[in-house]
């Protein structure tokens, strides 16, 4: 691995593993859930409450920030942990979902993309060195590949192109990032849902030699058996040395599958963009506290939880808080959401280390089938 960087599985159950990814400005815990902080800043968070609640890593977006701020702007001001005042690590992503998805009359070419900013209509170019660089700039401690990633369902001929235009990329993106110390380099897996192209994928990037080695192009809209078959055939290609990422996931359900084979790493906007729309994750289920039926309610969200959010307010309240379109609603219920997400990770890297993983997801499962607490008498 690269100097000053390190990757331990202390534990396995199965294919399920807990241990640490050790960098310079911290020891991340795995299997990890990475708050996705976009824009340098996790929604309706205080950054200091993120990592109270157990959280080692939060991710950054380059797409947005090389529109705003700008990254040399970032780095003008010290980079991206002084300018957020995070001092632990933060992986920064491509760009490349962001500029597939949300980007404006995009061209894609073997050296790159152009594209139109989503925010003003200007036009940027973005290149494997490109986003090296933009993340060196705002000086990230895992940093990732350019990689094309195509929505599926989508036909074999333009799954392999992108595949192949990926991996191009990745050696790039490898000898861009150099003879860099202390800061981590992950490829990305591509192959859409078509196994074969997984498995060439993953050989591919082993070849080129990277810190760790994420999955993409899943989780956008396939159904989750397809997801876990991507990984039942992806991940017995990885090194078993080196961290497995899952971009983009998910459910607890989907963790809980993913860790099941072998993955330590995900991160996702669902917890956060959920509390800002008035929805509850907690161990028994979802909670919508649109719905009327919590208007006269006085239990939390709760009552056995160590997170204030979701042991302190009552149901009643935070209904109130959600119809009369308070801020203080998305706070609130995106602290309960993120209490509820690094319990989940807590225990289950306990369970691992305890042996008994597969009955704790079981368990864990059930539990959130109930849809909620037992109705009021």
């Amino acid at each position: 691995m690269t100097p000053d960087v390190a990757f331990a599985v202390e534990a396995t159950d199965g294919l399920a593993r807990t241990g640490a990814l050790t960098l310079p400005r911290g020891r991340i815990r795995t299997p990890a859930f990475m708050p996705v902080g976009t824009a340098g800043t996790v929604k309706a968070m205080y950054l200091d409450q993120v990592h109270a609640l157990g959280s080692d890593v939060i991710l950054g977006n380059t797409y947005h920030l090389m529109l705003r701020p700008g990254a040399e702007r970032v780095a003008a001001l010290g980079g991206l942990h002084t300018f957020a005042n995070w001092p632990w690590p933060i992986l920064t992503d491509s760009g490349g979902f962001q500029v597939m998805s949300l980007a404006a009359l995009r061209r894609i070419d073997k050296d790159g993309v152009t594209f139109r900013s989503h925010i003003d209509g200007s036009e940027h170019r973005l290149t494997p060195e490109r986003s090296l660089e933009i993340q060196a700039l705002l000086d990230s401690d895992i940093r990732m590949q350019l990689d094309e990633c195509v929505a599926l369902p989508a036909d074999r001929p333009a799954v392999e192109k992108a595949m192949e235009l990926s991996l191009a990329w990745a050696e790039r993106s490898k000898a861009a990032f150099g003879a860099t110390t202390g800061r981590a380099l992950f490829g990305i897996v591509q192959g859409g849902d078509i196994p074969e192209l997984r498995i060439r994928s993953a050989e591919g990037l082993v070849a080129i030699g990277f810190d760790g080695y994420a999955v993409g192009g899943l989780a956008v809209g396939e159904p989750q058996e397809t997801m876990f078959a991507m990984l039942d055939a992806t991940t017995p290609a990885l090194p078993a040395d080196r961290p497995r990422y899952l971009m983009g996931v998910g459910t607890p359900e989907d963790i809980l599958g993913a860790v099941a084979r072998g993955v330590d790493m995900f991160d996702c906007v669902m917890p956060t963009r959920a509390g800002r729309h008035g929805v509850a994750y907690t161990r028994y289920g979802k909670v919508n506290l649109k719905n009327a039926r919590h208007a006269d309610d006085p239990r939390p969200l709760d009552p056995y939880s160590d997170c204030p959010a979701s042991r302190d307010y009552s149901r009643a309240y935070l209904h109130h808080l959600v119809k009369s379109g308070e801020y203080l609603a998305a706070m609130l219920l995106t602290w309960n959401n993120l209490a509820y997400y690094q319990w989940l990770m807590a225990r289950i890297r306990a369970a691992i280390a305890a042996h008994r993983f597969e009955e704790f997801a079981a368990e864990t499962i059930d539990g959130f089938a109930q849809g909620d607490l037992p109705a009021l008498g």
